[in-house]
Parts: structure tokens; sequence; C-alpha cells
């Protein structure tokens, strides 16, 4: 049976061995990308995707017409401040756990 310090060295081996293959399949692969690039005419920025800002248009479907926004009255207001909250969305921390001494009097 091996021994900690031989398997080590065997592993700085093979770890040796494997950068060296690597690096000489990569370059088999560049050339032969770069020989492909010529033969086809491409350039670097043909390989690389375009980017695109937002979504894409929906192919074929009309837009429906835009809804108005509806501004609601405010609920509670901060006699402090003067903040008002119309109870949709989060909470603000004024209005606490009693909103009942918050309410706006309609």
């Amino acid at each position: 049976m091996a021994t900690y310090k031989q398997l080590l060295a065997e592993r700085e081996k093979l770890e040796a061995q494997l950068t060296e293959v690597r690096q000489t399949e990569v370059a088999g692969v560049i050339e032969k990308i770069q020989s492909l690039m010529t033969e086809y005419e491409l350039t670097v920025d043909d390989l690389t995707p375009k980017r695109r800002r937002g979504r894409p248009a929906a192919a074929g479907k009309a837009k429906a017409p835009a809804k108005e926004k509806v501004s609601l009255p405010p609920k509670y207001q901060d006699p402090k401040t003067g903040a008002t909250w119309t109870g949709r969305g989060r909470a603000p921390a004024w209005l606490g756990k009693n909103r009942d001494k918050f309410l706006i009097a309609e």
C-alpha cells in the first residue's frame, strides 16, 4: 500500500501531466477555431451574442390599452409629520400596531 507522501508525489506528477496535455489540446482547438473563422470569414463580433435591453417585443400581439392609474384617497395620517397612507402596499413604520388612532375621519 502506498504512503501518503507517495500519493502526494503521484498527484503532483498527474497534475503536471494534466496541465501539459490541456495546453496542447487547447492550442489545437484554438488553431482549429481560427482556421474555421478564416474559412467562413467570421469575426469575434459575429460570435458574441448581441445584448438587448428590456423584454423582446411580442410578435403578432396587439397591445392592450394602458389602464389609467387611479390615485386613492388616504385613509391614515400621521399627526406629527402629516404623512399619509392609503392602506395599500407596505404599511409605514409610523403607523405601528394600532391603526385606529391614525384613521382619517371621512
